[in-house]
């Protein structure tokens, strides 16, 4: 068993919430409360009302997820809105949010993970939005396009959709989870020649193509479910909480 105040006071600190900027309006951290102690914990990568429900039936008292329910200003608690609060508050369970702080990691971050799985060593990082410096990190690697592309859906489980604008063989490879579609130009100021992102926009096809980088679209959702899973692990690790994850894929 563990305090739910202890827990979050662990988590804050440990991804570091109060110095990672984040999109206005996302909420890092503690989402809704619940009584302690905590004993069980459900970690997924969204706080859709699938996940809340599953982790809910599993008796857990802790969700904590990448994609939390508050974005932006304050919204009614109405239609879908409500009916998320609500199935939290009936089954007294707490929902805790890591968006950013958690794709940025050095230990358990998205990016650090994925590039585990692809078998790469992290080098640096490269990428900038608003105060927040190395939203990806980068690493060399020695593989034709094909290979990597193939070891990419291997370590998603996806079918990525490659945009073939650089070389036909990989050398320096970034990666930014999620949707990252828009640091196609800083990728390719950096030296990258390969690119892998879960989802971007239609015209980052002609960006690429005419800057001359690979860019690997591999799903937003299948490139961010290693940092909540990490988590997950961490707190029964360190506390002796169970844990499961909730995989509920989008296919985007």
């Amino acid at each position: 068993m563990a305090d739910l105040r202890e827990l979050v006071e662990f988590l804050d600190d440990y991804l570091e919430v109060s110095r990672v900027p984040d999109y206005p309006g996302a909420w890092n951290g503690l989402q809704v409360a619940c009584r302690s102690p905590i004993e069980s914990v459900c970690v997924a990568t969204d706080a859709c009302q699938a996940t809340i429900d599953e982790a809910a039936r599993d008796g857990a008292q802790l969700l904590i997820v990448h994609h939390g329910l508050f974005w932006g200003d304050p919204l009614p608690i109405t239609g879908r809105s409500y009916r998320r609060l609500k199935a939290l508050l009936d089954a007294d369970m707490a929902l805790y949010s890591s968006h950013l702080p958690l794709d940025v990691h050095p230990e358990i971050g998205n990016n650090v993970l994925l590039a585990r799985e692809l078998g790469l060593d992290t080098e640096g990082t490269f990428g900038r939005w608003s105060d927040l410096e190395g939203l990806g990190v980068w690493a060399a690697t020695d593989l034709s396009l094909r290979d990597f592309v193939a070891r990419v859906g291997a370590a998603c489980g996806t079918e990525p959709k490659l945009i073939p604008g650089g070389p036909e063989h990989v050398r320096r490879v970034g990666i930014a989870t999620g949707s990252a579609g828009s640091l196609i130009e800083q990728a390719h100021e950096e030296g990258l020649d390969t690119f892998v992102t879960g989802e971007g926009n239609h015209h980052t096809y002609h960006e690429a193509t005419e800057i001359g980088l690979n860019v690997v679209y591999a799903g937003h959702y299948a490139t961010e479910t290693a940092g909540v899973r990490a988590l997950g692990g961490l707190l029964s690790d360190r506390y002796g909480l169970d844990f499961r994850f909730a995989d509920h894929p989008t296919g985007m």
